[in-house]
């Protein structure tokens, strides 16, 4: 640790480090107490101190339960900036701008699955690419265009996946803020062969199975009967596309305020300030990848709707939600009694609003938010729901997976890709991968105990358990 920080405890999944010097709020952190000693071994805790510098931040800067460290926010950071006297700030969202979970669910069991988990497997590597492979769906420089400004509406327009998809997406698959113009030519060529591909890192295509129902009524809202059923997570962002926005309006905004940059503590955290030029561009080009990123996913889905009819005749997949990872949105929330319109940073984390809020599927409305929370390659994975006491406590959100604990680096010289490959087969799950090091990358031990993050969400009540899923075969880069 490069500093000793004072952390209180409010309970014992809730910790604070309090206001200090320059710190415009205390940092809320949500974890476990073994969970929280994981967060001391790197930057998480100065990461989430530094992010309650920023101006018009409202009442913490959070960490959720699977935190730590990122590029100028930790990853699980969660902020709320105000809209008028704030900013945005690209650390607060990441590089891999609406990197996010799509889930379906299918009337198939487990049973209609496992016999065939192999060709299906290679079926759905087949019609969706991973690592460095070149999208099946070719669009021209125009239709690119059309993607960043409509996103998975466009996917719709053109034959893909249906309105029932766009219904249960978060945004509706589209934010209506998006301006192509403010994408650099680059961005749109790197984004030209990447729509319908999962990229690589921890990007997945997982075939689930229902294995334990905590809360049958929000299942039951969700489409989810019973145990063993086979459901299709998809996790995957805006490639290089989003990439580059990230990294085009990081080094723009540093040399437009080099003032903001020299008084800050950490100069990862530059931002754009309310109501500036720079503020209003960046937004809009960080919704039109957003939109690359929702229309990706929502093709993935209808190419998993192709290979299962391929290999298992007439299947029926439904979108149960789509949720965003890594994102800034605008959003109205009750502030000691006022409600207030606000900048929500989310950075690693999933958006979990409670029941009743407008944002949410009219047919999820009266229970809440699905919350798609994936696991590592071989754990479990998790279906929660919003709550109100999420609304009032962390702007609602929540936790987006397991968290790494260790580098990418440390995993590949620590574990072989096909022992991690021979190993997960003996306990009944498949893995298809490009490259024995992407496997190596995401063995399930560089990642925390997601079982463990979970828990911290359900008693912190940001986040209540709904399902439990198990993995039958996966997809990586």
């Amino acid at each position: 640790m490069e500093e000793e920080i004072e952390i209180k405890k409010i309970s014992d999944v809730v910790w604070e480090i309090p206001k200090s010097g320059n710190m415009k709020v205390p940092c809320r952190i949500f974890a476990s107490e073994n969970l929280l000693e994981k967060m001391k071994q790197d930057r998480t805790l100065i990461q989430g101190k530094n992010v309650a510098f920023l101006p018009g931040i409202y009442k913490y800067s959070m960490i959720m339960p699977d935190g730590h460290s990122g590029y100028g926010f930790p990853i699980g950071g969660v902020a709320a900036l105000d809209y008028e006297n704030g900013g945005i700030s690209p650390g607060g969202i990441g590089y891999d701008i609406n990197c996010g979970v799509r889930l379906l669910r299918s009337d198939l069991t487990k049973e209609d699955v496992k016999p065939k988990i192999k060709e299906l497997l290679d079926k759905l590597l087949e019609y969706c690419p991973a690592g460095l492979g070149s999208s099946n769906i070719k669009v021209d420089p125009e239709q690119i265009n059309d993607i960043l400004d409509k996103g998975a509406k466009w996917a719709v327009e053109n034959g893909y996946g249906n309105e029932d998809d766009l219904k249960h997406s978060e945004e509706y698959g589209c934010m209506e803020q998006a301006d192509s113009k403010q994408v650099s030519d680059l961005a749109r060529k790197r984004g030209k062969k990447q729509i319908a591909t999962l990229g690589s890192g921890n990007h997945f295509l997982e075939i689930q199975y229902v294995d334990k129902i905590f809360d049958e009524k929000t299942a039951k809202a969700f489409g989810i009967e019973k145990e063993g059923q086979v459901m299709f997570m998809i996790h995957c962002g805006s490639r290089g596309l989003g990439h580059q926005v990230c990294s085009d309006y990081l080094r723009e905004m540093e040399h437009t305020f080099p003032e903001i940059v020299k008084g800050l503590s950490d100069r990862e955290l530059i931002y754009a300030p309310s109501g500036s030029d720079m503020f209003k561009k960046y937004f809009k080009a960080m919704c039109a990848a957003a939109n690359f990123a929702w229309c990706n996913r929502h093709v993935l889905g209808h190419q998993t709707r192709l290979a299962v009819k391929d290999v298992l005749g007439g299947a029926k997949l439904e979108t149960v939600y789509d949720v965003a990872h890594n994102i800034a949105k605008v959003e109205e929330h009750d502030i000691d009694g006022e409600i207030k319109k606000v900048l929500v940073h989310r950075k690693g984390a999933t958006r979990a609003f409670g029941p009743k809020r407008k944002e949410i599927p009219e047919d999820y409305r009266e229970v809440g938010q699905p919350i798609i929370l994936p696991g590592s390659m071989g754990t479990s994975s998790y279906i929660l729901v919003g709550t109100d006491e999420g609304m009032e406590t962390t702007f609602g959100s929540t936790a987006h997976g397991a968290g790494r604990v260790m580098s990418r680096h440390e995993a590949i010289k620590t574990f072989r890709g096909e022992k991690v490959v021979k190993d997960l087969e003996t306990k009944g799950i498949h893995v298809k991968g490009v490259s024995w090091k992407g496997i190596a990358e995401e063995a399930s031990e560089a990642y925390k105990d997601v079982d463990e993050v979970v828990k911290v969400s359900h008693d912190a009540g940001i986040g209540k358990l709904v399902v439990r899923l198990k993995p039958l075969g996966v997809v990586k880069g």
